[in-house]
């Protein structure tokens, strides 16, 4: 069992149940990964990824092996056919199969180029350990997907009365940032909430639409204040454009999230993914204020990763 995007989840209303279960008690299932390793390969930096999956591991009895592959590991080679004699010293056919025989379980996170947007979809980094590793591979975040935040943050909302009998409106806001960012996160989290029974509502500027296969359906206002009105819950993200690939059209700091705007909301909560940039995203009256949650979905990042080891460890069983 893979776990590479938030389709592998058969049912959001079953997992959410389990994993505030297993939030409740999450050293019931040490047994699972007795005497099992998992490997976290990072090739971009992390602080929440990085501790709540070793946690989650550490938590069902797994060993962890952690590596910094941008730093500490040789320069892979991804091209079927390559003649390898420039920068890249080893190929991911044999990388793939060598982690496998160190590790009974691959998790890895490889960010977006944001500037081939054929090859970042392609998801070549993860799609090429899944294809040439023997183990089950885990998404810690690719090119175009978050799924472990994203189901994070469907524990959030759960555990925030999203699924009380009044209909809830939820709105994704686009948010100003200095630097161009990938839509892993907001790509994610508009999936999520299409399997959600809301009110669902994307704003941004005109430039900054999502890719179109994902975001079809979904209400789109680019009237930021407009869009918060009533809203139950506000997401704030910063993504850069996808019709312009990888570009930063606009750093209108208008539409940073501030006290101002919250308060057209229906006393709405905030959230953020984090690491956020104070004061240009979202203020820090709204994110140190008591609507936000943004320190709740950081802890609820332990319990998604962990329900995901727990069903492979789970599939495993017997193999």
């Amino acid at each position: 069992m893979d776990f590479l995007g938030f389709d592998d989840i058969n049912s959001l209303k079953d997992w959410v149940a389990q994993a505030r279960k297993l939030k409740n008690a999450p050293l019931r299932y040490q047994e699972l990964g007795a005497g099992k390793t998992i490997g976290l390969l990072f090739f971009n930096p992390s602080l929440r990824t990085r501790l709540s999956t070793q946690k989650a591991a550490q938590n069902l009895g797994l060993n962890c092996i952690v590596m910094n592959f941008d730093k500490e590991g040789w320069a892979l080679e991804y091209l079927d056919g390559a003649v390898m004699d420039q920068g890249k010293s080893e190929h991911i056919r044999e990388a793939a199969q060598v982690i496998s025989q160190y590790c009974d379980i691959i998790a890895i996170r490889a960010f977006a180029s944001l500037q081939d947007r054929e090859r970042d979809e392609a998801e070549v980094v993860l799609k090429g350990f899944q294809e040439h590793a023997s183990v089950p591979i885990v998404n810690m975040e690719s090119s175009t997907a978050h799924p472990l935040q994203a189901l994070a943050d469907a524990i959030t909302l759960d555990e925030n009365d999203l699924n009380e009998k009044a209909r809830k409106k939820v709105v994704l806001t686009w948010a100003p940032h200095p630097k161009a960012l990938p839509h892993a996160v907001a790509n994610s989290f508009v999936k999520m909430m299409k399997q959600q029974d809301v009110d669902f509502v994307i704003t941004h500027p005109e430039g900054y639409e999502l890719n179109p296969e994902i975001a079809s359906g979904v209400q789109i206002e680019h009237d930021q204040n407009k869009a918060f009105e009533n809203a139950d819950f506000v997401y704030a993200k910063n993504w850069s454009s996808y019709n312009e690939y990888g570009k930063v059209i606009s750093r209108d700091p208008t539409w940073m999230v501030d006290q101002k705007k919250m308060a057209l909301t229906n006393n709405g909560r905030f959230m953020h993914c984090l690491p956020v940039r104070r004061n240009v995203v979202v203020s820090d009256e709204v994110l140190d204020s008591e609507t936000s949650l943004v320190i709740e979905q950081a802890n609820n990042r332990t319990y998604s990763a962990q329900l995901v080891l727990m069903k492979i460890l789970e599939s495993m069983k017997g193999q």
